[in-house]
């Protein structure tokens, strides 16, 4: 696969248009069942638990079955919900998380019923701001959802998910600016190409770090679920929804986990392109066997995310929007900088653009890691100080401590002390015997 790619496109029949529309669709829906089964699972074994393990074998038909219930409850709608809104606010979320598939690739050119097609619904020069556009869109179901309910918890977790969109897309975006200036390119397909024979996830390690920090919070997952928090909201932004809407916020949320995993193999893992040794055999890249690469990276990061979820506790809301300002956005700036350096000065020098790119991205990751073991050394001194300061409060007020009597503040009480010495009348009766 070389060159430009957006002469496949815009050429298909109208029916395999919607034939490949509908496989998309149905291969999320597929992806979510088998997702939310597949958490259930891994989160148990870490638990010592058993899982599900009674609707189908092995339990892999209780997430349909989970569906199904949720369809058929009762729904409830909130009194003082804005209703126009509150029926929208779960559409937008859905069908903003199956947008956003229109541009990732899955593979290479293909027959289908004879005629030749990319493995890709579409793609334009700029499908990766595309895909932040419509994350971006995705994003306000859950704003509105919880301005719209009418109760204090879901507007709480309404308003932390759009600091938490400001905050972490910012990160998200400038992570990919390292790509686009060493793709030359925001087509994926054109990207995916720029990865032979070297991923970007080796060369632009910083960028992916960052990106797959990034794409844990704009996901709303934990340890950064603080707008769905259940021990600080109850439920969050959809504490007010039940029956299929809420179904749809569920579906949302874990059609983004698909969708941020593809684009972080898409962008930094060669999308379907085999991994080594596997690209040594000849035919790993043709054909549909490029799918199967996809889908194993795909869930991978999937499991990335679960192994989070089972192990992280939830941050605290300072700790997250720290992180995000203090720690993502000036490691993408120190980056890009790296990164434009080592495009315009690889002819002039005399070492390789790949050396000083590997370079400067370990630089960027002790950097990283540094100011994270930098910030909790911090934060323990602080903790470390607000203890003793609480246990100075915590002591009686003595009038003659510093020598001199001093009147009591508001709140404190002189404590009675003999003529002989500073010490309390209790003390010396004591030592008086």
């Amino acid at each position: 696969m070389t060159g430009s790619q957006f002469g496949v496109f815009g050429i298909d029949p109208w029916w395999l248009v919607l034939l490949k529309a509908l496989a998309i669709f149905v291969m999320l829906v597929l992806l979510t069942l088998f997702t939310i089964w597949w958490e259930r699972r891994v989160v148990s074994r870490m638990q010592n638990r058993i899982g599900p393990n009674r609707v189908g074998p092995f339990g892999l038909l209780q997430s349909l079955m989970d569906g199904f219930k949720l369809g058929l409850k009762e729904e409830i709608i909130p009194k003082a919900a804005h209703v126009g809104v509150y029926w929208i606010a779960p559409v937008i979320s859905a069908t903003a998380a199956f947008l956003a598939f229109a541009v990732i690739p899955f593979g290479p050119t293909v027959s289908i019923f004879g005629v030749e097609t990319p493995l890709q619904l579409t793609d334009f020069p700029v499908s990766v701001l595309y895909v932040l556009a419509i994350a971006s869109i995705g994003i306000y179901g859950i704003v509105l959802a919880g301005w719209s309910s009418g109760s204090t918890y879901p507007l709480l977790g309404g308003l932390r998910s759009s600091a938490q969109m400001i905050s972490y897309e910012i990160a998200m975006g400038m992570s990919f600016v390292a790509v686009f200036l060493y793709a030359g390119s925001m087509s994926t397909s054109e990207i995916i190409t720029a990865q032979e024979p070297i991923w970007f996830a080796v060369i632009l390690l910083p960028s992916f770090l960052i990106y797959v920090t990034s794409m844990v919070g704009e996901t709303n997952r934990a340890p950064f679920d603080l707008p769905e928090a259940e021990g600080e909201l109850v439920g969050g932004f959809h504490t007010e929804y039940s029956s299929l809407k809420f179904a749809m916020f569920f579906l949302a949320e874990y059609i983004n986990m698909v969708t941020v995993s593809a684009l972080a193999t898409t962008l930094f893992l060669g999308g379907w392109l085999a991994p080594w040794p596997i690209s040594l055999w000849e035919s790993a890249n043709t054909g549909w066997w490029p799918l199967l690469w996809w889908l194993i990276k795909v869930q991978i990061f999937i499991f990335v995310f679960i192994w989070l979820r089972a192990t992280l506790p939830r941050l605290r809301y300072d700790q997250f929007m720290k992180f995000g300002w203090k720690v993502l956005i000036p490691a993408s700036i120190v980056w890009i900088m790296v990164v434009a350096a080592a495009r315009v000065l690889r002819n002039d020098i005399e070492f390789s653009n790949r050396q000083l790119l590997i370079g400067g991205a370990i630089v960027i990751a002790v950097l990283l890691v540094g100011s994270w073991f930098a910030q909790g050394a911090l934060d323990r001194r602080e903790a470390a100080r607000k203890f003793i300061r609480e246990e100075i409060d915590s002591r009686p007020f003595e009038p003659m401590a510093g020598g001199f009597p001093v009147p009591p503040m508001p709140g404190q009480q002189a404590v009675l002390t003999t003529r002989r010495s500073n010490i309390p009348v209790v003390q010396q009766e004591a030592i008086d015997g």
